[in-house]
């Protein structure tokens, strides 16, 4: 119909339409424009953004944003934590492994697709590309878990419903059912009577090997249940134990829901996600690694992440018996062990039936037996490999270099436990200050956890045993917790100063890891997670939502997200939480404590 037409038949109420429909889609175009970090889902317009504090200079931030213009700011006390995005959540449905779903280790069609599974790539990271936006369900009955100590020993059954390893590992008392629980007797293949006696027989055997004084940071390498770890935490060390998601059911699961540290992960043909020289004692008992195949590479892995002067513990039927593929082990074990230079400090192959034979080597922490007969050895790796995150980087056939200071002196071990938490850690940058900056860090993190994380937030401290501290900086903040009954994984995000080194000098434990990725992890594994400026800098790189739907996956029903971050930062995370039906609540306009509950998407 013609304008004049509507103009001469006086239909100004179809103009009026008009025009709010017009004013209206040019209102949504600018809203849309402005807020390109949603771009999925609405926002609404009643959230405002201002900025808090600076963050301290001691923490590196690594988690960007992508690229949008500056917003306008208001103060923190008008930021509504009611408001949610709009989100619609849909439940994860992958078969069998859904409410165990590990994104980065369950890409099917990745791993399908893999040319060769000879070093275990199938067992390896393959991350999908976008990240799910699913929510992995709760296992059905699941329930709080049972709270440390009595976790070490016991388990709900319906939040582990995997029964396999029972009746597999039945005659060597790795775990039992009882009822509606699991039950962990100390028990492991080559723990004949008990954990316990176990360590105790390495102590007699090795005297130098003091637990919890000389040595504090330890590595068990197909850890089964970690039962291992579980009872080396009595005598004050902490104990890093992995294996790979594999044949044997839920293993590190179970580790995990006990509350003793654990990570998935395999020595197949990337490097493990750890430092140089890391831990103080390797322990593998029958842990199915082939040391000796791809040229030694596995044991090689071993030597670079072991501290000059450390231990590795091997109870193996090499060690002890005497058939033709134990004999071949064993013979090709002494040739590389030698052209390692490792020291044979202990052996126990003759023994009655109360013992159990096992080999103790140390590694050198000098090159003089480098300096004898190089061609009978792997070469010393190259320099600039000794500075390069160990993240998606290939296994080498290279012995690792013995770290040294800023003048090329060769670093000493660490003080004893406990003096070595809090004592300048010898892996510290040159830097004039670097020593100062340390320090200050600490007391840093000691007086915010005393007087902000314990009297003013709304945390039940008594309910946590698994933490996780997501931009972990120097370790200050689990430092500051360790007098507490629970234990943290120290995350060092790749592309953050590699601080990884100076943790686990200072005895405690950790992990390289992007924040853009999932964690090699199963669901409902951390009580609390730590945010401090994660998410700081503003590129574009991850997606906050992306990045929350991680954090509810690997957080427990009842558990706690404790960010610190600036307001523009809070303003853009809490609607995300609140869609996810998390509760929220903000302390001094830059501390957002979030608390996940028990609610799951119905598709």
């Amino acid at each position: 119909m013609p304008i004049s037409v509507l103009l001469s038949e006086r239909k100004y109420s179809f103009l009026c339409l008009a025009s709010i429909l017009l004013i209206s889609f040019a209102f949504l175009l600018l809203t849309y424009t402005s807020y390109p970090f949603f771009f999925a889902f609405p926002l609404p317009s009643d959230i405002h953004v201002s900025v808090s504090s600076p963050p301290p200079p001691s923490r590196s931030s690594s988690l960007q944003f992508p690229t949008e213009p500056e917003l306008e700011t208001q103060p923190a006390d008008h930021l509504d934590l009611n408001v949610s995005l709009n989100i619609r959540w849909r439940a994860c449905r992958l078969g069998s492994v859904t409410v165990d779903y590990i994104p980065c280790l369950d890409n099917s069609k990745a791993i399908k697709q893999l040319k060769s599974k000879k070093h275990l790539e199938h067992r390896e990271r393959h991350c999908p590309k976008p990240p799910p936006r699913c929510l992995v369900p709760l296992p059905k009955s699941y329930k709080v878990p049972v709270q440390w100590p009595q976790s070490r020993d016991m388990i709900w059954y319906s939040n582990v419903p995997h029964p396999k390893l029972v009746e597999y590992k039945k005659e060597q008392n790795w775990v039992r059912k009882s009822d509606d629980y699991f039950v962990f007797p100390g028990g492991g293949t080559q723990f004949k009577n008990g954990v316990t006696a176990y360590i105790d027989f390495i102590t007699e055997t090795v005297p130098a090997i003091k637990w919890g004084e000389h040595i504090r940071v330890v590595l068990d390498v197909g850890c089964g249940v970690a039962s291992f770890g579980g009872y080396l935490l009595d005598r004050d060390v902490v104990t890093m134990s992995f294996a790979p998601k594999d044949e044997h059911e839920a293993q590190i699961q179970f580790a995990l829901e006990r509350g003793i540290p654990a990570t998935l992960s395999v020595i197949g043909s990337k490097k493990l996600t750890f430092p140089d020289d890391a831990y103080d004692l390797i322990h593998c008992a029958r842990c199915r690694v082939h040391w000796e195949e791809d040229g030694g590479k596995p044991l090689l892995e071993l030597n670079r992440i072991l501290r000059p002067g450390g231990f590795f513990v091997w109870s193996a039927t090499p060690v002890y018996r005497n058939d033709e593929r134990d004999r071949y082990v064993w013979k090709s074990m002494v040739a590389l062990t030698q052209s390692i230079c490792w020291k044979v400090v202990a052996k126990r192959d003759n023994f009655d039936s109360t013992e159990i034979g096992l080999v103790i080597y140390q590694k050198p922490s000098s090159y003089s037996c480098y300096a004898h007969d190089r061609t009978k050895r792997p070469p010393l790796c190259d320099r600039k490999t000794k500075k390069e995150v160990s993240w998606y980087k290939p296994l080498r056939h290279c012995t690792s270099r013995l770290p040294v200071d800023s003048n090329g002196n060769l670093l000493g071990w660490p003080s004893p436990w406990p003096h070595r938490l809090r004592n300048k850690p010898q892996s510290l940058p040159a830097e004039p200050d670097a020593e100062a900056i340390f320090n200050e860090d600490t007391k840093h993190w000691a007086a915010l956890v005393s007087d902000v994380y314990f009297d003013a937030l709304a945390i039940n401290w008594a309910s946590i045993r698994n933490v996780m501290d997501m931009n972990a900086g120097y370790g200050g903040f689990a430092a500051a917790l360790n007098e507490l009954p629970l234990w943290v994984m120290n995350v060092v995000p790749i592309d953050a100063q590699d601080t990884l080194s100076i943790i686990f000098e200072r005895g405690l434990i950790g992990i390289y890891h992007d924040w853009c990725e999932s964690l090699s992890t199963y669901p409902r594994t951390y009580d609390l997670l730590h945010s401090s400026f994660l998410f700081k800098n503003r590129k574009e790189r991850c997606n906050i939502i992306d990045v929350a739907v991680e954090m509810d996956r690997i957080l427990r029903p009842g558990g706690y997200l404790l960010l610190q971050d600036t307001m523009e930062t809070i303003q853009k995370l809490n609607p995300v939480l609140r869609s996810l039906q998390w509760s929220t609540s903000l302390y001094e306009g830059q501390f957002l404590v979030g608390k996940k509950g028990f609610w799951r998407p119905k598709n």
